[in-house]
């Protein structure tokens, strides 16, 4: 089997959304190895001036958005009439679609936040389907190993050692894996993902080994082809897994929209603008 190896690694920059929240993000609209992923942002601190104002109100059309919260408590809330809380350990995935008005407000006024919002491109032919909700708390989320060697898979399907690894969420636009492996110093973890998906890591802890390349702490990796990935921890390690099916489509990017033409930017705005987003 071919291991696959680092192309790239980016690092992650210091910027803010929603309400004046405070983020690390890396984003690729406009980079093909990204896909089909397009921006992650890491939410972390441990004062609460950081992240107090959470995110209001807003939209979004032509993507998914995936939460997923190692400490904290954020509460979601969206046109459609769904309310989820998102605590320590859970997730919650959201197809915008046509679509979407929702907001993620902390619920909690004190304590450290560490959390990371990933959005998922979706193909021309689902960007205008219906809006679509699911939450999964930490009880649904799948495990695999220990303590010092632990692989939390959240989205999508993989394999490790002929034995099928899967996440509860099994509905994203297009096949994608989203998965948690943290590990002490020294541990190591092979997997198998398709050979169609691009696999992208984020060291949000520690540092890592692939194939002799060392990825630090707050770095964004991209993986060339291959069947199997290595991972080594080099200081105890927390990695976020991004793999998936590319979507060889052009992308547009405005603000909360993505799509694949200006004028359906556009016309998203418009429609924004004129209280039919989500008809």
């Amino acid at each position: 089997m071919t291991t696959r190896n680092v192309t790239r690694i980016i690092r992650s920059h210091a910027s803010k959304d929603g309400d004046g929240v405070k983020i690390n993000r890396v984003h690729g609209f406009n980079d093909a190895k990204f896909s089909p992923f397009l921006l992650i942002d890491e939410l972390k601190s441990e004062n609460p001036d950081d992240y107090i104002g959470g995110f209001p109100p807003h939209p979004h059309r032509g993507i998914e958005t995936l939460t997923y919260m190692l400490t904290g408590h954020f509460q979601h809330r969206d046109h459609m009439g769904h309310v989820g809380e998102l605590k320590t350990g859970g997730a919650q995935w959201m197809s915008a679609g046509k679509g979407v008005i929702h907001s993620e407000m902390p619920i909690m006024s004190e304590g450290g936040l560490h959390g990371f919002q990933i959005w998922i491109n979706l193909p021309a032919a689902k960007k205008m389907n219906p809006a679509q909700y699911h939450d999964f708390q930490t009880e649904e989320i799948n495990e695999y190993g220990t303590d010092k060697n632990l692989l939390r898979v959240i989205s999508g399907n993989l394999t490790e050692n002929g034995h099928a690894l899967t996440g509860p969420l099994q509905k994203t636009g297009v096949e994608a894996v989203v998965a948690d492996w943290r590990a002490v110093e020294k541990e190591t973890r092979t997997l198998n993902v398709s050979e169609r998906y691009q696999v992208n890591l984020f060291v949000y802890r520690g540092d890592i080994d692939v194939e002799g390349t060392l990825v630090p702490q707050g770095h964004f990796a991209q993986l060339s082809a291959g069947e199997t990935i290595s991972l080594t921890a080099q200081k105890e390690a927390g990695v976020l897994i991004l793999a998936g099916e590319p979507i060889n489509e052009p992308v547009v990017h405005y603000g909360p929209f993505v799509m694949n033409t200006m004028e359906e930017i556009n016309q998203a705005m418009r429609d924004y603008e004129n209280g039919v987003l989500t008809d």
